[in-house]
Parts: C-alpha cells; structure tokens; sequence
C-alpha cells in the first residue's frame, strides 16, 4: 500500500497494487508458483521433494501434502487442453509411437505388481501421451479409434501391439524401424566374436541406405506424385531399389542355405559366412527377422515422407524416462494421468516454438479470472488455432 503525499481530487488516498493472480482465490500461492512446480516437475524433471528442500533452503516451506493438493485441483483445468490435442492429432496421417515402463504404485484388482507403460504418439503437430496399466494392443487401438483419415502410417519398433493393430485396422500402415534392424546385427557381432565383421559390413550396408534415401529426399517434391517427380529423384530411387533388393536377396539365400543345409544333414552346417552353432543360430535370427519386418521395413520407398527408423518417438519420450529415473513414477493414479498430460502439452508447446513458461503464466492467469475454472474459449491458447500476434507473444519469454 502507498499513501499520496498530494491531495489531489480524483487520487485515492490509499493506492494498493494489483492482487497476486490465484488459481485456487482462499490459497496463498499465485500462479507463478504452480508454473514453477509444473515446469520443475514435468518439463525439467526433478523430483518434488527435491523442489521441496530447495524451497525450504530459501526459506519458504511447503509441504508435500499442499503440493500434492495443488496438482490434483490443477488437473481438471488442463483437459480442454488435452481435448483439443487430440482432436487435432486424429485428423493427421503420420504418427511415430513408442512406449515405456512408469511405475504406479497403487494396488489394483487383477494387476499384479506396479508397473505400468506410457505411451507417445508424435505427430507433426501434437505429441499425445497416455498412461495405462496394460501394453496391449487396445491401448493404442483405443487412441486410434477417432482417425479420420482412411489411410495412415504409424512409425514404431516391431512390437506386436503394433502388428496387432494393423490387421485390425485397414486405415493403419506400420512403418518399421531400421535403426533396430541395425542394432540387431551390431548386437550379434557383440555376442558372438565370429559375426563381428559381419555385423560391421550391414552396418555399413545400412548406412549406405540412409544415405541413398537422403539424396532421393533431397530431390522429393512433395506436391507431385512419385510418378511424376523429377529425373533426380527417380535415379536415386532406382538406385535405392536396386540397394534393398540386394539385401533381400542376400538375407534370403542364407536363410535358404541353412535350411537346406538342414534336410540334408539333419543338423546346421556352415552359413555364407562360415559361421556355425550358436552363432549361426543368431545370424538366421537376426536374418528372418529382417525379412518378416521386410514389407515396414520398405513402406518409406512408397511415402518418401516416412523416416527410415523411429528416433522421433524415441526422442520425445526421453525426458519423461528422464523423469522417471529422478521420482520412480507416480504414487497413485490420478498424478500419472497428470504426467502424461502435461508431458503431452509442454511437448506440443516445444513442437510449435511456444514458450512453456510464457504459455502456462497466462492460461493458469485466464484460469484465476475464471475463478479457478478452465477458460470458456480456450482458443488464443492452442498453437494452430491462436493467431499470428498470439503465437508470436507467446514464443517469447514472459516480460519481467
């Protein structure tokens, strides 16, 4: 408060600042302090107590009860958030998915143990999460269920959630990954002395792959079909057909020679590279696999707009197995739904150049003059729908 020292007719003889904006009106934290607890928590991975000691260190105590209380409240304002996310996510036709364990501890009627799997689903412009207890392909058949597109590629490993949900599905194309065909041959020159040089050369062959489809990438002219691209790009996917057809081919006739070999002598003789036993076992493994996944694994040949492996799952879900690592998961299940969520829209934030900071000081502000509700229009908030003078404000940080 600050008295005048003048008299002056319209000047109140006692100015008063501005109250603190508060989510919650009869709590004695404003919106900044949540902004620190989500950001802290969800965005730069640190365990709350540890968010606790260092407030406490500064002289200002909160309790883990009170922070608990907090987040629970904040979750319903969150959900047109999430809604939003979603609706925009079903209405694309490229997605990269990936999962991970997330312990929950809580007990749970015909759930043994506490772990549960997080799920990713990155799009161009959404990375959507999901918590749930099972890693059943209903999980992501449930996200997928609103598609709206009749045809669409999903990029992930070659678990068979996934396989599953593609013959469910007609509309659903799996792109599979070849930066794990490629750990699967470095892996089995690992383990075995005899399959190192052999492990090296696909590797290099791969590598000569990525490369190949780089070039033809660069030639790629999104707007025409591939029957009409550019003679550029025409050679270097001639070159890339002629590249996967040799790998087939070579895959194929070890695969063929020690099943021959096998009729003939009623155990495993030497492969194309002279291997035998154990190591020879996990050469044709490592081959069939290879060629069963052959069909994913070629799909990018097709849509030049599909990536050769899926590190853009794997990389959106690291800070989240960061975070794990720092606070073991969730202590019940309320609070891992709200780590999936703010995992979701802070990523989504990050994916559209919007300042997480900036972004969350204004929606919990519009939540406190809602009195402590989500805001009726939620629009100036969601990066595709906001307009060119918002998303610019809000790609900023916040002025002090």
């Amino acid at each position: 408060a600050y008295t005048p020292a003048c008299e002056c007719e319209h000047t109140p003889a006692i100015l008063m600042a501005p109250p603190v904006p508060r989510v919650f009106p009869c709590s004695s934290f404003g919106t900044s302090f949540w902004v620190e607890v989500i950001l802290n928590k969800y965005r730069y991975a640190q365990p709350s107590n540890r968010y606790l000691s260092d407030l406490n260190d500064q002289g200002l105590p909160v309790s883990p009860g009170t922070l608990a209380g907090g987040l629970k409240k904040l979750m319903p304002l969150f959900n047109p958030v999430m809604d939003a996310l979603y609706v925009k996510q079903m209405s694309e036709d490229l997605f990269h998915n990936d999962e991970t364990r997330w312990e929950v501890f809580v007990k749970m009627e015909g759930k043994v143990g506490t772990r549960w799997y997080l799920w990713v689903t990155r799009s161009s412009s959404v990375v959507y999460y999901c918590i749930d207890p099972s890693r059943s392909a209903a999980v992501p058949g449930a996200h997928f269920a609103g598609l709206q597109n009749d045809s669409v590629v999903i990029v992930c490993d070659r678990y068979s959630a996934y396989k599953k949900l593609a013959r469910l599905s007609d509309a659903i194309l799996l792109a599979f990954c070849w930066a794990h065909v490629r750990r699967d041959f470095l892996n089995a020159g690992l383990s075995f002395k005899t399959l190192e040089n052999w492990a090296l050369l696909w590797k290099e062959t791969i590598g000569l792959l990525y490369h190949l489809n780089k070039l033809r990438l660069k030639a790629w002219d999104e707007k025409q079909s591939l029957d009409a691209q550019s003679v550029d790009f025409k050679q270097y996917h001639q070159k890339l057909e002629a590249h996967l057809q040799t790998m087939h081919d070579k895959a194929e006739q070890a695969v063929t020679r020690v099943r021959d070999d096998n009729v003939v002598a009623g155990r495993q003789q030497n492969s194309l590279v002279g291997v035998k036993g154990s190591a020879q076992k996990q050469q044709v493994k490592v081959y069939r696999s290879l060629l069963n996944h052959w069909d994913g694994l070629t799909l990018f040949m097709r849509y030049p707009q599909v990536p050769l492996d899926n590190n853009i799952a794997e990389n959106s879900i690291r800070g989240p197995v960061t975070g794990r690592k720092g606070y073991y998961g969730s202590g019940s299940i309320w609070s891992a739904e709200l780590a999936a969520m703010l995992f979701a829209i802070l990523q989504t934030l990050d994916l559209w150049g919007i300042n997480p900071r900036h972004w969350l000081s204004c929606y919990l502000n519009a939540c406190a003059d809602s009195g402590g509700q989500a805001p009726q229009d939620i629009q100036s908030f969601i990066p595709w729908q906001m307009d060119d003078a918002q998303r610019d404000k809000l790609s900023r940080p916040q002025p002090p």
